[in-house]
């Protein structure tokens, strides 16, 4: 990744080579990542908003960890350019528990202006030891992933 440019439509199934050295088998580990460019980087309002959490991931085993927030790739809105997509990994000191809302791969509760440092802050993370990022805008695939996470319902609220 390092920055390259993607499409939303390379990127929308959750990546399966994410790695990382690791002390041991047993050191937890927590994966954020986040669009700071939301819904532009010229009007960020919405900043950040979440793509993935997975906490207390076992060594660099992401899928033994507890998903809090399912992926979802890159929706950037037509005619916003280029946004960022940061994936910022922590180490933990022990094994966490989070009051953030869980939600599926459907839902964009808690995913609206999430604040990576505040998460960091309050699970007492410290600094990230990892991180990368690449950059992504619209494409035809951008609209079937904001259709998958209107509410079904009506009746959810909007950040």
């Amino acid at each position: 990744m390092k920055g390259n440019e993607l499409t939303p439509t390379q990127v929308q199934n959750q990546p399966t080579n994410i790695t990382w050295p690791v002390e041991s088998a047993t050191t937890l580990y927590t994966l954020i990542m986040t669009d700071p460019d939301a819904p532009s980087r010229k009007n960020p309002t919405r900043r950040e908003f979440l793509h993935w959490l997975v906490i207390n991931i076992p060594g660099n085993d992401i899928s033994r960890g507890e998903t809090i927030t399912s992926y979802i790739g890159s929706g950037a809105p037509k005619d916003t350019g280029l946004h960022r997509y940061v994936f910022l990994l922590y180490k933990q000191s022990k094994k966490l528990t989070t009051t953030h809302p869980k939600a599926s791969n459907r839902s964009a509760e808690g995913r609206p202006k999430f604040s990576t440092r505040k998460f960091a802050k309050d699970h007492k993370l410290g600094n990230p030891v990892g991180g990368n990022f690449f950059q992504a805008q619209y494409d035809d695939y951008v609209p079937k992933l904001h259709e998958q996470l209107k509410p079904k319902n009506g009746t959810a609220k909007r950040n």
